[in-house]
Formats: structure tokens, sequence, C-alpha cells
């Protein structure tokens, strides 16, 4: 029987707010993403970063001309990709939420950066199509975080998708060593692996979370942990477990229609509730 992930035991992890704080000690989070027609996936994920305690949160857009502002979360500041990237100005990195598959180069210079990286989407399966982007990533000295659906699972391990499903598991645990970093695999009962092959299988979540922006909000979620100071496996852990309790709390009233955004919000609300009680 695999280990579950306990919301009591990975707040612990989480450190406190002093009464001195400042959005400084609490990292800047850069999402890059958004080729055209998909510039609300890093928006989810950046709002997401923020909303859970990210000091500061910058998105990259790749479509141009890119959106000046959020008008939902002004707080976000918005750039083109390149110019986030160029200006450094973070210190965890996202990367591949509605990046699209045309940006071969962009993800190689994310990988080349020297901080915490979470791949989300597109990200991945540009990583498993080019080895000069696996070559960087093995060369990589900061941490890096995976969070891929079955299908990207798949291809990243070069397997058929149903053997995926069928020994999860091995899946998870191949991908985490292969990649040399935690990995979550998401689905029903979302297993969390590290690289030392331990497996931890996450008991929340429903099908109501069925639905797009979900894994760009998880993704946001890992990055803000991780600026956080959080180490990368609990960082991951945490916000997989924070993520589908919230979609169970929201559950409750009604799980057909649930949204990422509405999720987010709940997801901020519970990471609270478990701050007070711990």
């Amino acid at each position: 029987m695999l280990p579950a992930l306990s919301a009591a035991e990975l707040i612990s992890h989480l450190p406190r707010r002093p009464p001195d704080s400042h959005k400084g000690m609490f990292g800047t989070v850069a999402v890059i993403g958004g080729s055209r027609g998909m510039v609300g996936a890093p928006l989810l994920a950046a709002r997401a970063a923020l909303k859970l305690g990210a000091g500061c949160v910058r998105v990259g857009m790749i479509a141009e001309p890119h959106l000046p502002v959020d008008p939902l979360q002004p707080e976000l500041m918005i750039d083109t990709a390149s110019e986030v990237l160029r200006q450094k100005q973070f210190s965890v990195l996202v990367m591949g939420c509605g990046m699209g598959t045309q940006n071969v180069g962009m993800l190689a210079y994310g990988l080349d950066c020297p901080v915490p990286l979470v791949l989300d989407a597109d990200a991945l399966n540009l990583l498993a199509e080019y080895a000069e982007l696996r070559a960087l990533l093995s060369k990589r000295m900061a941490p890096t975080v995976f969070t891929p659906h079955p299908g990207e699972a798949a291809h990243l391990l070069n397997w058929p998708a149903p053997t995926v499903q069928a020994d999860r598991v091995t899946a998870v645990q191949q991908l985490a060593q292969q990649l040399g970093g935690p990995v979550v695999l998401k689905g029903f009962h979302s297993l969390c692996a590290d690289v030392d092959g331990k497996v931890f299988i996450n008991n929340s979540g429903n099908p109501g979370m069925s639905t797009a922006g979900m894994g760009d909000v998880l993704a946001g979620m890992t990055a803000s942990f991780l600026a956080q100071n959080m180490t990368p496996m609990h960082a991951l852990c945490l916000a997989v477990h924070l993520h589908g309790a919230a979609g169970d709390t929201f559950a409750r009233h009604d799980a057909i229609g649930m949204t990422a955004s509405e999720l987010t919000e709940q997801a901020r609300h519970l990471l609270h509730q478990w701050q007070k009680n711990h």
C-alpha cells in the first residue's frame, strides 16, 4: 500500500511568515506561455501562484500583441515572454502553460536558467521530442518539477498511454528517475514520486475537476510553494493534495461546472484554514 499525502504533515513544511515579512521574502514566480488562442493558461497559473502566497508574479506572453494587464488580477506584471526571460527577475520559473510546440529555443533558454523550474503541458511534449532539450535538462543544477498527465507521461517514456495507466506506479517512478526531479502523474488518485523511487498517493480530488485549466492552476500552486522555500518534493505534494482538496470542498455544493478559477479561490481559503489549525 502506498503512503497517502496528508494535509497535516505537508502544511508543517510551509514556512511561517514572521511579523516583519515583506514581498521579497516569498519569491518571484515567472510564468512563460500563452501562444495565440491560449493566453488564459499562463494567467490561470500566475493567479494561482499569487493567491497561494508568492510575493510577486510575472507573466511572459508568447502571443503578441500581449495582454497589457490582467483585468481580474492587475497585480500581475505582464510583458513579452522574451523580455521576462531576458530580465531574469524571478526566483522560480513555470514553462509550458499554453506554450505551444513551436518554442524550442525559448524552452532551451528556460532550462538554462539557474532557478527552480516547473515544467507542464507543452514543455513536457517538447522535452519528449527533442534530445537537445533533454541534454540541457540533464545539466541543470537547480531543481526541476514535472506535472504530466498520462498522455504526456506516455510521450516522455515512449510508452503506449494504456501501458502508463495499467502500471502508474512504475511509470511515475521511471519518470522521476529519468528526468531527475519530482513528478506528479495526474489523474484519478494522482501519484507523486521523487528521484529516490518513493511514491505517494493523493486521495483528494473528484470527477468535477475534469475541466480545462486545472493543470495550469496546479503548476502555479507548485511554483508558489517553491518560491516560499519549500523543498521541490514537498512543494509538489502540498500543491497536489491542496488542489484536490479544494476541488472536494467545492464539490460539496455542486461538482458540475467547476472551473479552475473558482478552484484557486477555494484552495486559498483552505490553505489558510490548514495553517490556522496546524
